[in-house]
């Protein structure tokens, strides 16, 4: 994969990215339960500067339980989730998944926050599984 495009359910909102994920995660807090509408969010791992989105977006600042500020942008005419950047992590944006024009281009790699996973969202047995947020690389 040499980069990946995608975008909003409406169409008013497109993304591409030029730069392969350093990491696919799905994550089970209860702000990306509920950010998604669903049991967990995926979300691949780029560097920020390598995301060109052409639209008008919206975005939600929510402060997670490290403390950190994590940026979740959004189209506001259909109310898509795009993208999330966190303040701990300068430099890196984190794309849904849920919203990539192929999404069996990508595989995740790890799920976190599986201490928080509702019983009917079954974890990947194959998958590394912390119950909290690891250190990720970046």
């Amino acid at each position: 994969m040499a980069g990946f495009t995608g975008g909003c359910l409406c169409g008013r909102v497109r993304y591409e990215c030029s730069a392969e994920p350093q990491m696919v995660v799905h994550c089970y807090c209860v702000d990306c339960r509920k950010s998604s509408g669903t049991g967990h969010g995926t979300h691949l791992m780029v560097p920020a500067e390598a995301l060109q989105v052409r639209g008008e977006v919206s975005v939600y600042d929510r402060d997670a339980d490290s403390g950190n500020t994590v940026r979740r942008v959004f189209c506001p005419v259909c109310g898509s989730p795009l993208y999330s950047t966190n303040s701990s992590m300068p430099g890196l944006a984190f794309p849904r998944a849920s919203n990539l024009d192929d999404p069996d281009s990508v595989t995740p790699e790890m799920a976190v926050y599986t201490s928080r996973a509702p019983r009917w969202d079954a974890i990947d047995p194959e998958l590394p599984a912390v119950p909290g947020m690891p250190d990720l690389p970046g």
